[in-house]
C-alpha cells in the first residue's frame, strides 16, 4: 500500500484537529477470542526469558512460512488498520515515557510508517528462460530476526520493522530500548492481537519485558536467531557486527546541509527550519549543521529567523555549549548532555535565560567550522550555521562534519554541477536536494518510509526484501519452455 505526501499531511491535520497530548485515547478492548497467553510464559508476545521468546517466535515462523502471499497481505492490512487506531495514543505515550520530541511530529511519523512501509508486494521474482532451461530467483525468509529498536522512534520502528520483516516470511524478537519498554510492550501486544485476529500465528513478534545489553548478547548467541538488525548508535552497530551473524545496522548520522550561492534562500530557510526542528531533531537523518556560501549567509540567517527560529548571539551560544554539551571523561572533546536531547527549543533557551514562545521550534547559531556543535551530533533543536567562502570550502567542511557515516546529507542549489559534485563526494545513503531531509525517508517526499536506515551494512532504505535472502531454483534442459 502506498500513500502520497499530501495525503499524509491531510491525515495529520485531521488527527491533530481537536486533540492534543492530553487527549490520548485508551485502547479499545480486544474482541473476545482474539487474546492469547502462551503456555511458555509469554503475554501476547512479551516474555521475561530470552530463550522462551526466541522459541515462541521460531515456532510461529515455522507456521508463518506456509502462509500464501495473499494471506500475509491480509495480516499486514490488519496490522495497519489496528495501528491507525492507536496513533495518537502511542504518540502521547512515547513522549511521556521517553521525554523527547514533539507530539504532533510523532503523530506524523506513525502515519508515515503505517501507510508507507511496503508489504509483500515488493518481493518480486526474477526469471530467465533460455535453451538451457528456466531459472527463477526469489526472496526467502531468514527465519527468526532479532531487532534492536531505539528510544527516538520506539513504536514507529516496531511498526515499520514488523511490516517489513514478517512480509518476508520472518518472525521477530525485539530487544527494545529500556527507556521505551512500556509503550513498546503495549505496541507489540496490540500488533500480536491484530496478527491473530487476521488468522496469523501467535507470537509472530515477541520482545523481552526487561531488555538490557545482556539480553542482546543472549539473543546473538541463540542459534535460532538467523539475522541481527539494529537501529541506533554506531556502538550498537559495531557490537552486532562482532556477533558473527548476518547483521543489518542503522547507525549514527550528523547530516550536513549546504546552501550554495544559487539557492532559493526562502525555500532553504523554510525547509531547513522544518526539518531541523522536526521531533526536536532526535532523528538520525535530521539536519544537524548548515554550511552557507557567501554572499547568502546574512540573507539565510534573516530568513530562517523569519521562519520562526531564534538566533543566539555569541554569549548565548557559549551558554548553550555549557548547557547542552559536556567534556568527555578522557578529555578528548565534547559529547552530548543527554538531559537536553530531544527537548523543545523554548525549554533549552529558557535554561540560559532566553524566553521565547513554544512556537519557536529551533535555535540557530553563527559558529566557526570547528565549533563543537558542528562536530558533535547533538540530537536537539540547536542548529549551527557556518559561513563559507566558496562552494568548494562548504563541501570540504560538510565532508569533515559528516565523519564518514555516509548516512544523510542535503543541498539547496540551482546549479546542476554542484548538485552532482556534492552527491558524488559525500556518498551518503540519503541525499536530498532542495527539501528537508525527512523527505528522503518518504515523509514529505516520494518513495517508501523506513525507520531503519542501514548505511553501515549497505541495505539503505530498508523494506521487506532487505530482510530476505535470495534463493535460486533451476529447471534444466529447456523444461516448461514453449518456444
Amino acid at each position: 500500500m502506498d500513500i502520497t505526501s499530501s495525503q499524509i499531511e491531510a491525515i495529520v491535520k485531521q488527527v491533530l484537529a481537536g486533540m492534543g497530548p492530553q487527549a490520548v485515547k485508551k485502547a479499545a478492548a480486544p474482541a473476545a477470542g482474539n487474546t492469547f497467553v502462551s503456555s511458555d510464559g509469554g503475554d501476547r508476545g512479551v516474555f521475561t526469558d530470552v530463550d522462551a521468546a526466541v522459541e515462541a517466535a521460531w515456532k510461529a515462523q515455522r507456521k508463518w512460512v506456509t502462509f500464501k502471499i495473499e494471506e500475509r497481505q491480509r495480516v499486514i492490512e490488519e496490522i495497519r488498520r489496528t495501528a491507525r487506531g492507536h496513533i495518537e495514543e502511542w504518540a502521547g505515550k512515547v513522549l511521556e515515557e521517553t521525554g523527547m520530541g514533539r507530539y504532533e511530529d510523532k503523530v506524523e511519523k506513525h502515519i508515515a510508517v503505517i501507510n508507507k512501509t511496503p508489504g509483500p508486494e515488493c518481493l518480486t521474482t526474477d526469471a530467465i528462460s533460455g535453451d538451457a532451461g528456466l531459472m527463477i530467483e526469489e526472496y526467502a525468509p531468514f527465519g527468526v530476526i532479532c531487532s534492536i529498536t531505539p528510544t527516538t522512534n520506539p513504536t514507529e520502528t516496531i511498526i515499520n520493522n514488523t511490516i517489513s520483516m514478517i512480509s518476508g516470511g520472518n518472525s521477530v524478537v525485539y530487544n527494545v530500548h529500556p527507556r521505551a519498554k512500556r509503550v513498546s510492550a503495549e505496541c507489540v501486544q496490540i500488533l500480536n492481537e491484530a496478527i491473530v485476529r487476521a488468522g496469523g500465528p501467535a507470537n509472530l513478534i515477541t520482545m523481552l519485558k526487561d531488555p538490557t545489553m545482556e539480553t542482546v548478547d543472549q539473543l546473538a548467541a541463540n542459534p535460532k536467531i538467523r539475522l541481527m538488525a539494529g537501529t541506533g548508535g554506531m556502538g550498537m552497530v559495531n557490537a552486532l557486527l562482532r556477533s558473527g551473524k548476518k547483521c543489518i545496522g542503522a547507525g549514527a548520522g550528523n547530516p550536513p546541509v549546504i546552501v550554495d550561492e544559487t539557492a532559493d534562500l526562502e525555500l532553504a530557510a523554510q525547509k531547513i527550519y522544518e526539518g531541523a526542528s522536526f521531533d526536536n531533531n532526535i532523528l538520525c537523518f535530521a539536519e544537524k549543521e548548515v554550511f552557507v556560501v557567501e554572499p547568502n549567509f546574512d540573507g539565510f540567517m534573516h530568513l530562517i529567523e523569519k521562519a520562526g527560529a531564534y538566533r543566539a548571539n555569541a554569549e548565548e551560544t557559549q551558554k548553550l555549549v555549557s548547557l547542552c554539551l559536556q567534556q568527555k571523561k578522557d578529555g578528548s572533546g565534547y559529547e552530548v548532555n543527554k538531559t537536553w536531547v530531544g527537548q523543545n527549543a523554548s525549554k533549552i533557551l529558557a535554561a540560559i535565560g532566553v524566553q521565547v514562545p513554544d512556537s519557536c521550534r529551533l535555535a540557530v547559531l553563527d559558529v566557526p567550522v570547528d565549533h563543537p556543535f558542528v562536530l558533535v551530533e547533538q540530537l536537539m533543536p540547536v542548529l549551527p550555521v557556518v559561513r563559507c567562502r566558496s562552494f568548494e570550502e562548504a563541501m570540504e567542511y560538510a565532508l569533515a562534519a559528516e565523519h564518514g557515516n555516509r548516512h544523510t546529507s542535503s543541498i539547496f542549489s540551482k546549479n546542476v554541477d554542484h548538485l552532482t559534485t556534492f552527491g558524488r563526494l559525500i556518498e551518503t545513503t540519503i541525499y536530498v536536494k532542495n527539501s528537508c531531509t525527512k523527505a528522503g525517508v518518504g515523509i514529505g517526499g516520494e518513495g517508501h518510509c523506513t525507520m531503519t536506515i542501514a548505511g553501515p551494512t549497505g541495505e539503505g532504505i530498508t523494506c521487506a526484501k532487505s530482510f530476505c535472502r535470495r534463493r535460486r531454483c533451476m529447471l534444466a534442459d529447456g523444461g516448461l519452455r514453449i518456444i
